[in-house]
C-alpha cells in the first residue's frame, strides 16, 4: 500500500506496511562528474518514492555480479536487479506510522570506497523502525567517480572526495528534513561498516557537523585512516591519476571529466591492478575541507557515545582488531564512553568463519534473505545486537535486557559467539 505525506519539500509518495513506512530513493543532491554537490531543497510535483534508486557505477554495474564478486554476491545480492549511474544521489528513509520527534539513525554504506549501495538486501531499516527509531540510508559516489584528485583539479584549495562530499550533503539533508519524516534532527547517530566505518570515522571530524551528532557505531574501520593509512596529499596521487588518463587516451586529467563512465571506470580498474599500492591512492585524500592534516587525527576523535566493533576473520587481521583496541583507547582518553565488541560466531554453512561484513546481517535483522542455514543462536545474537544498537541510540548506551553487562573501554571488549 502506498503512503502519501506532506513535508516542507513537497509531497512525497512511499509505501506503507503494518508497522512501518518506507520512503525509497529520494533526490537529496544533484553533482555533475567531479563537482560538488547541490542539496536539493524542493520538487514540484510529488516525488515518487515507491523503489530505490540507482547506485553509483562500479564494476558490477558493467559486470555480471555472480562472476566477479561471487562471495558477497552469494551473501548479500543473489536475486536482486540494481540500476548504475553518475545520477546516483538517493537516500532511503524507514520511519514508525505516526513517527514525532524520535531517535535517528543514519548508516553508510561500505564497499572500499569502490563499491556497494544502500539497498542491498542485508541492509534494512525495518527493524529500527519497529523499535522507535527513524533509521535512513544513502548512496554516494564511488571509485573514480568519488575518490579522484589531481592538483591540477584543485579549486580555491580545495579538491576531491566527492562521495564525501556527497555523504556530508546526504547528513546535511537528513539534519534540516528528517524531522518532517518524524525524526529529531538533535537526536542524530551515524553507524557505518568498513569503508563506512571509514566514513562515519571522517564525518565526525567533519568542521561541519562539530556537535552535529550525539553518537556513532563503527563497525570493522574504527581509525584505519585516522591512525594507520593516513589520507595523502592530493600532489602524492598525481601520478596515478595521470597514468588513469593514459590508459583512457585522453591528454590530461582534467579530459577524463568528459570520458563515457565505461572508459573512466576500466582506465581507474586497470590502474589500479598494475599499481601495489592502488589501495592508498583510491582512499579518501586531504582535500582540504573535510579532510586535513590537523582536523583528522586521534586527538580529534569527538568525545560522544562510540561502539566499535570487529570480526574474528575480519580483513587484515589481526592488524584491524588491535587497531579497533587502538581506536578504542584513544576514544577513551578523549573523554569518549567506546564499548569495543568482537563478532567471533562462525556463520553457519560452510568454513568461512566470521568473515569481514558476517555482523551486518545480524545488527540488521535480515538472517532470513540469506541462503545460510542459521540457527537458533544465530537468531539470539541478532536480537541481543539490534536491543544493544537500539538501546544505544536511544540512551548512549548499549546495555539492555539483552546485554547487561558490557562495560567500556578496550579491556572490555565483549565477545560475541
Amino acid at each position: 500500500m502506498q503512503k502519501t505525506i506532506k513535508t516542507a519539500l513537497g509531497k512525497v509518495t512511499g509505501l506503507e506496511f503494518e508497522n512501518h513506512l518506507e520512503f525509497r530513493g529520494i533526490k537529496y543532491a544533484e553533482a555533475k562528474r567531479w563537482e560538488y554537490p547541490t542539496i536539493i531543497e524542493k520538487w514540484d510535483e510529488p516525488l515518487d518514492a515507491t523503489s530505490f534508486g540507482a547506485c553509483s557505477f562500479q564494476r558490477r554495474g558493467f559486470e555480471d555480479d555472480a562472476v566477479c564478486n561471487p562471495f558477497y554476491h552469494r551473501e548479500f545480492r543473489l536475486g536482486q536487479k540494481f540500476t548504475y549511474s553518475e545520477d546516483c544521489l538517493f537516500l532511503n528513509i524507514y520511519a514508525p506510522k505516526k513517527a514525532d520527534k524520535l531517535p535517528v539513525l543514519v548508516y553508510i554504506h561500505g564497499g572500499s570506497f569502490t563499491g556497494g549501495s544502500a539497498d542491498e538486501q542485508h541492509l534494512n531499516g525495518t527493524r529500527y523502525a519497529e523499535n522507535g527509531i527513524v533509521f535512513v540510508s544513502f548512496n554516494y559516489r564511488l571509485n573514480a567517480f568519488g575518490f579522484s584528485a589531481h592538483s591540477s583539479l584543485v579549486k580555491d584549495g580545495v579538491c576531491g572526495n566527492w562521495g564525501l562530499a556527497d555523504q556530508e550533503t546526504a547528513l546535511v539533508w537528513v539534519l534540516r528534513h528528517i524531522a518532517d519524516f518524524g525524526g529529531d534532527p538533535e537526536n542524530v547517530t551515524l553507524i557505518g561498516q568498513s569503508a563506512g566505518a571509514m566514513s562515519v570515522d571522517i564525518q565526525l571530524s567533519n568542521p561541519k557537523f562539530r556537535n552535529a551528532f550525539r553518537r556513532a557505531i563503527l563497525m570493522s574501520g574504527a581509525g584505519l585512516q585516522r591512525i594507520v593509512a593516513k589520507p595523502l596529499e592530493i600532489e602524492k596521487v598525481d601520478k596515478f591519476w595521470e597514468n588513469i588518463a593514459e590508459k583512457a587516451g585522453v591528454m590530461s586529467v582534467e579530459c577524463l571529466k568528459d570520458v563515457g563512465p565505461r572508459t573512466l571506470f576500466y582506465a581507474w580498474s586497470d590502474a589500479c591492478r598494475e599499481n601495489p599500492l592502488s589501495m592508498f591512492y583510491t582512499l579518501p585524500v586531504r582535500d582540504g575541507r573535510i579532510v586535513t592534516k590537523l582536523g583528522f587525527t586521534k586527538k580529534t576523535i569527538p568525545a560522544i557515545p562510540l561502539i566499535v566493533g570487529v570480526t574474528k576473520n575480519d580483513m587484515m587481521q589481526p592488524a584491524l582488531g588491535m587497531l579497533a583496541g587502538s581506536f578504542t583507547k584513544a576514544a577513551v582518553k578523549n573523554g569518549s564512553h567506546c564499548w569495543l565488541y568482537h563478532f567471533d560466531r562462525d556463520l553457519p554453512g560452510d568454513d568461512k568463519g566470521a568473515w569481514h561484513s558476517a555482523d551486518l546481517p545480524y545488527a540488521f535483522g535480515t538472517l532470513d534473505v540469506s541462503w545460510r542455514p542459521f540457527e537458533e543462536t544465530d537468531r539470539r545474537i541478532s536480537e541481543m545486537m539490534i536491543d544493544s544498537f537500539t538501546s544505544f541510540v536511544k540512551t548512549g548506551n548499549p546495555n539492555c535486557d539483552s546485554m547487561p553487562n558490557w562495560a567500556c573501554g578496550s579491556e572490555n571488549a565483549l565477545q560475541i559467539k
